[in-house]
């Protein structure tokens, strides 16, 4: 009798367990995949190159993320109207040749329609620790949509530790949907955060911020070298601001 209601009590713990599990895999299918992902980005081991010896200016937090011709700087008219969100950085060997790094230390994401760019979250800005920031990469891709990404970033990458230096991929040419052609470059920017964790419309103007102090170069038209130099006056002065 006492087996009997042992061999009954084992049976329903299992049948029970079984049910909860079945449950759980079909009614939070996707709550439970997205909970993976987040996981097995921040801990996922994967192998990414990272540079030394980068140019850097002295006392600045940031790396330049690529070489070449800084040709469009923050704020310059873009179509007659100043508005460009970051900088222009052009290089002279054409599509996926000149590399692309990470400027700072981070969690690098790539949303999966995303063909040429990735961003890079610094939960800690370097001059402001107050608040957290976003830098954000785009035009690693030729004009037909083939990315210069490093294959160790597919599409769909969320939250993925990066060192400063970090290898992102190449400078191209891709321009999305636009009627615009460009030449090879890479757009680079530094993009404000929303304040609940996620990263604003980087095609807004309003929504960066200007890259001279993080570069410690004059990066702003209003008073921006040509071609930029280091400088530890890096700011624009109220006159050159107009007030």
């Amino acid at each position: 009798m006492i087996r009997s209601i042992k061999r009954f009590l084992t049976t329903l713990l299992l049948v029970a367990g079984c049910t909860l599990l079945l449950f759980c895999a079909s009614s939070s299918r996707v709550r439970n995949f997205s909970w993976f992902r987040y996981i097995y980005s921040q801990h996922s081991s994967v192998d990414l190159p990272v540079a030394t010896s980068l140019e850097q200016c002295a006392a600045a937090p940031f790396v330049m993320p690529t070489s070449g011709w800084i040709g469009i700087v923050y704020g310059d008219s873009i179509l007659g109207t100043q508005n460009h969100s970051g900088l222009d950085i052009f290089g002279l060997e054409g599509n996926g040749v000149t590399p692309v790094y990470a400027a700072y230390d981070g969690y690098l994401t790539r949303l999966p329609e995303w063909t040429s760019a990735v961003i890079i979250r610094h939960p800690q800005d370097p001059l402001e620790p107050d608040r957290q920031i976003w830098s954000f990469y785009t035009h690693m891709a030729d004009e037909a949509g083939h990315s210069y990404i490093i294959n160790q970033i597919p599409p769909g990458t969320f939250e993925l530790p990066v060192k400063q230096g970090t290898l992102l991929g190449y400078q191209g040419d891709y321009n999305g949907q636009s009627w615009r052609s460009i030449d090879t470059h890479l757009h680079f920017s530094l993009v404000l955060d929303d304040g609940y964790g996620k990263f604003l419309n980087e095609t807004d103007i309003a929504n960066t911020i200007d890259p001279s102090p993080y570069l410690g170069m004059r990066l702003n038209t209003h008073c921006a070298d040509r071609p930029p130099v280091c400088r530890p006056d890096y700011t624009c002065s109220p006159l050159d601001l107009g007030s």
